[in-house]
């Protein structure tokens, strides 16, 4: 019986910090609006006709890129280049709002915070650096009627700085903790999809893996194989040493595996005994010959246990695309048949998929 598909349904880790972030986003842009709402509400309302439109106009075309961003979009993927757009239209509003309001000195100069916080909890050091510039820029900008010459003398450079410094305060700490959570995520992501014992990929790392690679094989028509390799002698080494030389074979076997594969070659520990190997552009020759390379570099290695060596083999069974299926749940299905055939035949040997021996 096969075991369950490596390329079942499978959730990504990023996929579902994005989600989470974008929905930290959505509750940042209304917070924004609501702000500057309170703000005309309750007295900040100018008596310009022509400046309370234009803030007005400011907050319509903003809602409108939360809405359409946000919900018109909902079920669409989530990409940090979709939360950098609203990063900058977050910026552009607040410092329309800001023009309109009092420039510099306007109650909502701390608005600016919002773009910075978002910034750098979603999109990384440089574009928070990005955006901190941007917004001395707008200081800059919003603080009027200076002179060039002014901008290089010391009693400006340091009255900006002080108004700066909250920015630059709030941009760092933000950036730092955001950079400590993606890196604990790393490390979670990275354990999540490893095998403990042999260090390879486990079901699911290779099933992230395989599914984006296979499908660009696809697309694009390219022949691609897979190998199943099964150990010949793990339960004799069990029975007759114990599960610690069994570990130290499983070990010596995902190393062997591993030597004669490329950069660009898949491997992952399958479940018990049992590897799966993913290998793009390569056609069944090139494959049997992968598989040959394996199985003789594995037969060649005794493992040495107690003063005596062990015999080592693997039996492998081999499937390429397109001849053998036309997915990868299809083509591991069929490897592990052709496994199957390579035990019945006698074991250390490869075998390639036949359909008609299948049928």
């Amino acid at each position: 019986m096969l075991r369950p598909s490596p390329t079942g349904t499978t959730i990504s880790i990023e996929q579902e910090e994005l989600r989470g972030i974008a929905r930290t986003v959505a509750e940042i842009h209304w917070l924004l609006l609501i702000l500057v709402l309170l703000y005309l509400i309750f007295g900040g309302a100018r008596e310009d006709a022509e400046t309370n439109a234009a803030i007005w106009m400011g907050l319509f075309f903003y809602a409108a890129l939360v809405m359409s961003f946000r919900y018109a979009n909902f079920y669409r993927r989530e990409t940090r280049w979709k939360i950098a757009i609203e990063t900058a239209g977050m910026l552009l509003f607040t410092t329309w709002v800001l023009w309109y309001t009092d420039g510099l000195a306007s109650p909502l100069l701390n608005a600016y915070l919002l773009p910075v916080i978002t910034s750098a909890l979603t999109l990384g050091k440089v574009f928070t650096l990005i955006t901190v510039v941007l917004i001395a820029v707008c200081y800059v900008v919003l603080g009027g009627g200076i002179e060039p010459a002014e901008l290089l003398s010391l009693p400006f450079i340091g009255a900006f700085f002080a108004q700066l410094a909250p920015v630059v305060l709030v941009a760092y700490i933000t950036t730092m903790f955001s950079a400590d959570i993606r890196y604990g995520l790393a490390r979670a992501k990275l354990l999540s999809e490893t095998d403990d014992l042999t260090g390879l990929l486990n079901v699911r790392g290779f099933a992230l893996a395989a599914n984006r690679l296979f499908a660009q094989a696809a697309r694009h028509g390219r022949a691609t194989s897979v190998l199943m390799i099964d150990s010949d002698h793990l339960k004799s080494v069990n029975d007759g040493y114990g599960h610690a030389a069994g570990n130290r074979m499983l070990r010596h076997l995902a190393e062997s595996i591993q030597a004669e594969l490329r950069f660009t070659d898949i491997a992952a520990r399958y479940g018990g005994d049992e590897f799966i190997v993913l290998l793009p552009d390569t056609p069944a020759k090139g494959a049997m010959e992968v598989a040959e390379r394996i199985r003789n570099r594995i037969a060649g290695s005794p493992l040495a246990m107690d003063s005596k060596s062990l015999a080592t083999s693997v039996s492998i069974g081999i499937a390429s695309y397109p001849e053998d299926g036309a997915t990868l749940d299809a083509l591991a299905a069929h490897a592990d048949g052709a496994l199957y055939s390579a035990k019945q035949d006698g074991r250390n040997r490869s075998v390639k998929f036949r359909a008609a021996a299948a049928a």
